[in-house]
């Protein structure tokens, strides 16, 4: 096989496949398909720092080439992961990541403190998107100085590898990018899901519960594709690339983009076998066009 292995910091992946928060679960859910611990990395669901939970039904909904969801980050918050669902996960052979959320950055700084302990979390992936109820409910990552606030305050109260999870709904994800590195994230995620809705024609109704959502799956991979191409060039911080990757192909794209790692999200509904898919055909793309390694393929876009 080619050498699939590569760094996001400190983080030493043996594959740069890696699951997005909010389409996996805790891991666990995966064990009677195959083996995790073949990933890269895993992205559990966001975790808040109380129990929440979430939006009322219906908060999922088909759309052409994708899905809106507006679930509202539902778990029983970081006290409880730490009791009963750390002991399981802790027990992968791969990295296992939090997805960090929170409504103020006092939330984000006391629920960083209590991932800080846990050994066997070599990192958190800082979810900026969520909306700050001290600034009338704008997201952190729509905001140059809310991102860099919340990113430099976490920095200060976390000692391993800080990913921060960027907001495509931004007139320049570049700047906002180049802000959050400059406080201190080792890395960069991108795209979260993009802003939509949903209307039943016949109720004339929204679909959603919560009248908007976040759109994801293929629909969004062009734009997601971009974003990445103009973040990689921005920053010198690995970037990790996501938005409707649906097989190897796609991924590769977003590697020759400038990606060092992708992360699998609306794929999983379809195909829960489909992350140790995309690394085999990684692996064949690869030996087909004589790469020994996975740095040799990052950022080979051929202007």
């Amino acid at each position: 096989m080619a050498n699939l292995s590569i760094n996001i910091h400190k983080l030493e992946l043996k594959n740069p496949v890696m699951t997005a928060s909010g389409t996996f679960g805790n891991g666990t859910e995966f064990d009677d398909f195959f083996d995790v611990s073949q990933l890269g990395a895993i992205l559990l669901k966001g975790t808040t720092l109380h129990n929440r939970e979430g939006n009322e039904y219906p908060r999922m909904a088909e759309t052409p080439s994708g899905m809106l969801n507006a679930v509202g980050l539902q778990n029983k918050g970081i006290d409880y992961f730490i009791r009963h669902i750390y002991p399981k996960v802790s027990e992968y052979k791969t990295n296992v990541i939090i997805n960090v959320n929170g409504s103020t950055v006092e939330e984000y700084i006391e629920l960083t403190e209590k991932v800080n302990q846990l050994d066997k979390i070599p990192a958190i992936e800082l979810n900026i998107s969520c909306p700050n109820v001290k600034e009338g409910g704008m997201a952190f990552g729509t905001n140059v100085k809310m991102a860099e606030k919340v990113t430099r305050e976490v920095r200060k109260v976390y000692e391993k590898t800080l990913v921060v999870k960027l907001s495509p709904n931004v007139t320049d994800i570049a700047e906002i990018a180049r802000a959050v590195e400059a406080q201190g994230a080792d890395s960069v995620s991108l795209v979260n899901t993009f802003l939509g809705m949903a209307i039943d024609a016949n109720t004339m109704k929204p679909v959603l519960s919560t009248i908007t959502g976040g759109l994801s799956g293929p629909a969004i991979k062009p734009i997601a594709l971009r974003m990445v191409w103009q973040v990689a060039r921005a920053v010198k911080v690995p970037v990790i690339g996501i938005g409707g990757i649906m097989n190897a192909t796609d991924a590769i794209e977003f590697i020759l983009a400038g990606a060092s790692a992708v992360q699998i999200g609306t794929a999983n509904f379809i195909n829960p076998n489909i992350s140790v898919d995309i690394i085999n055909g990684i692996n064949d793309y690869m030996e087909k066009h004589k790469l020994k390694s996975i740095n040799d393929l990052i950022g080979g876009l051929q202007m």
